[in-house]
């Protein structure tokens, strides 16, 4: 199949063969033709999987019609969870776009309030936001929806993860009924399946099944901690390991990267923190910092790490451990990148034993459990950890054991998908 046979315009097909695109992927191919038909649509893929051609080739084909209401708002409105995924977007509409005269928007916070209200009172046929900027602007009466006909939720399920219900409900409500709304999601089912209720109107389900990814080179290991004190003097112990390159520490909120990064600064390490109360440039010039070598440490959230690509990150640490078995993957995906290998530690309190089945069943593999010696936890919600698991001195010296890891309860790790 071809992107000729979607139904796609004659100009928006000269473009992708310029850019190089031959053949559409799996979701690009059931959704261009159904969003075109004018249809809702609920669907279900994988990051990576060309998502984002597969709404906005369709959006931009409506933009050749003229638009049938008065005004200068936008007339398609793509929402995404974090102003890093807004900004590729806006990179990708204007790539799939070129040449054709449109006009867009980033309304993401962290970014100058200024140049926003400067873009919004012009007019505007694409807006990309964020649910949280957005509403701001909302309140403020600066922008108008009531020309919006398209209407695409990126990666719902991170937007209710992150809480951003409320705003997106509130946004919807001042959208026009009559529209057309393309909601993508890795998972339809639960809170996204009740939004999706609320937001579309006898939607077309289109489920893209997970592609096995090649396996990256990445040692899974997990340490029971019985406290903040007993995980800094952890965290201490493998960031000393002469193995470690560079390093991404994960932390469950803002308040704690901050202050973890102030400890091991005291430590004397190059640390550095990224969460979503920095600006933008702030946060562009931390990650410079990190690829160019001149930072070892980075504190990070979730939503602050999602895409980093730093080939020098061989340690992942986990250090407030992930809320469920996907974000654990994404996490772990930072390092065992550009064919190099990694290493991920997850630090486990009592709160988190059922975790580590929950990221195996996911996974397909297992994480073992690992003590260093010295800090031993005297947390038993684990119960005794088998002494054939990983023993060295951290979390580098189980690679140099022979033939495959042997995991705390005997098993070996699985073949199968996923990391």
């Amino acid at each position: 199949m071809s992107f000729s046979t979607l139904g796609l315009d004659p100009s928006l097909l000269a473009t992708l063969s310029a850019l190089g695109y031959t053949e559409p992927t799996p979701v690009q191919l059931a959704a261009i033709p159904a969003a075109l038909a004018g249809g809702d649509l609920l669907v279900s893929s994988q990051t990576g999987s060309g998502k984002t051609a597969a709404f906005l080739l369709p959006a931009l084909q409506r933009l050749y019609k003229p638009s049938p209401l008065s005004g200068m708002g936008p007339r398609i409105l793509v929402l995404t969870p974090t102003r890093e995924l807004a900004l590729q977007v806006q990179k990708s509409t204007h790539s799939y776009g070129n040449g054709q005269r449109m006009r867009t928007a980033s309304v993401v916070g962290g970014m100058p309030y200024g140049l926003q209200l400067k873009l919004l009172s012009r007019p505007v046929d694409i807006v990309i936001a964020t649910p949280g900027r957005l509403k701001d602007h909302m309140d403020r009466r600066t922008v108008n929806l009531g020309r919006v006909e398209l209407l695409v939720l990126d990666e719902a399920d991170r937007m209710l993860d992150m809480g951003f219900q409320e705003e997106i409900d509130a946004i919807v409500a001042k959208i026009p009924k009559q529209r057309q709304t393309l909601l993508f999601s890795a998972t339809l089912e639960g809170i996204v399946g009740r939004l999706a209720q609320r937001v579309t109107k006898n939607a077309k389900r289109i489920a893209i099944a997970r592609v096995a990814e090649t396996k990256p080179d990445i040692t899974q290991h997990a340490l029971v901690a019985d406290n903040h004190a007993h995980k800094v003097r952890m965290l201490d112990t493998l960031l000393r390991e002469e193995e470690v390159d560079q390093t991404l520490v994960f932390t469950a909120t803002k308040r704690a990267a901050e202050d973890l990064s102030g400890e091991l600064l005291g430590k004397g390490f190059d640390v550095g923190a990224l969460h979503g109360d920095m600006r933008q440039r702030e946060r562009s010039q931390m990650l410079q910092r990190l690829r160019d070598g001149k930072m070892r440490v980075l504190v990070a959230t979730d939503v602050a790490a999602r895409g980093i690509d730093v080939p020098g990150i061989n340690l992942v640490v986990n250090y407030d451990a992930p809320r469920q078995a996907e974000d654990y993957v994404h996490r772990i995906g930072r390092t065992g990148r550009a064919g190099r290998a990694g290493v991920a530690v997850t630090f486990l309190g009592a709160q988190d034993r059922h975790l580590v089945r929950q990221i195996e069943r996911f996974t397909g593999n297992v994480v073992s459990m690992m003590v260093i010696p010295g800090l031993e936890p005297k947390n038993r919600a684990f119960g005794p950890i088998n002494a054939s698991g990983p023993r060295g001195r951290g979390a580098f010296a189980s690679r140099a054991l022979p033939g495959p890891a042997t995991a705390a309860n005997g098993r070996e790790p699985s073949r199968r998908r996923g990391y």
